[in-house]
């Protein structure tokens, strides 16, 4: 039996539908699941089940914190929900042999690098990646103290049917046709397909150890921006010097500031479109044979 939290998400949903017919899944989230509790506030009651593997999705994250109680939403919700669940596992009598853990690759507080491995120093400072650092720490340490197989991902941009985030606004922005692409923009990033990351929990829960997870291929924005046009028919987004980018961001800058909300070109937007950040998933490679898919295939 399989306990599936953030079963509601964007990637637990995608997660739920590789695990259901194969396994007896109970979920976990706040509304619509067979145990309905705010992680952040509750510490859950899971009963007597007893589950063989425990799959944390659950998280809060796609956003930038503007106040400070924004800020300290990510720690409670992120630290404090998994300081919960681990809580309501040390009330059962059985311990579950396998605990996966979903992170990110912003742990490592990176903006731009090439080729990134697992033994980069974790040096998030902003409050995502940082309270992402506490959740990794406190799951190895519970994971040893009660010798279960701990397992954590880290991924980086996660491609699906409708995502969150920066993707899901490109994506729309796009299908609506107001979407501007930037000449500086053709830098690689990492990407991971969501069904992809569905498998890689499968084959990792066994195996332990952390792993960043990424499709190898490392593809553009432009290439991602060419692909979704593509697949929605739509023609091939306008592009723009970077210049008139940065001036359109730091308007976003401000409409983000004092109206409050997110405009689709922003100061931290364009940095992130701009400057190249890769991952290695060599690790992964040899460990379970991580054998992904390229997303841009997912838009063919």
């Amino acid at each position: 039996m399989i306990l599936l939290t953030g079963s509601n998400g964007f990637l637990g949903r995608v997660i739920y539908e590789h695990f259901k017919y194969t396994h007896s899944v109970i979920t976990l989230s706040r509304t619509n699941a067979d145990i309905e509790v705010d992680l952040s506030q509750q510490v859950p009651i899971l009963g007597d089940e007893s589950y063989e593997m425990i799959i944390h999705c659950a998280g809060k994250a796609h956003l930038v914190p503007k106040t400070e109680v924004e800020k300290q939403l990510f720690y409670l919700v992120n630290t404090q929900g998994t300081k919960n669940l681990l809580r309501a596992i040390d009330l059962q009598s059985i311990k579950p042999k396998y605990f996966v853990l979903i992170s990110t690759v912003a742990v490592y507080g990176l903006d731009v690098g090439i080729d990134l491995d697992e033994n980069n120093p974790l040096k998030a400072q902003e409050p995502y990646g940082h309270s992402k650092v506490l959740v990794e720490q406190e799951v190895i340490k519970w994971g040893k103290k009660n010798n279960v197989c701990i397992s954590i991902l880290r991924l980086p941009l996660v491609v699906g049917e409708n995502p969150p985030g920066n993707l899901g606004s490109m994506q729309k922005s796009i299908q609506k046709g107001y979407y501007l692409s930037i000449k500086k923009g053709a830098v690689q990033k990492s990407m991971v397909l969501a069904k992809d990351v569905a498998y890689a929990v499968e084959q990792v829960a066994i195996v332990g150890g952390i792993y960043n997870l990424t499709d190898r291929y490392h593809p553009t924005f432009q290439e991602l921006e060419k692909a979704i046009s593509m697949r929605f028919n739509k023609r091939t987004p306008l592009r723009i010097p970077y210049w008139f980018a940065y001036f359109i961001a730091l308007l976003g800058d401000f409409i983000n500031i004092f109206i409050g909300k997110k405009f689709p070109l922003d100061s931290n937007t364009l940095r992130k479109i701009t400057n190249p950040l890769t991952f290695s998933d060599s690790k992964a490679q040899k460990a379970f044979g991580w054998a992904p898919r390229k997303v841009l295939d997912f838009y063919k």
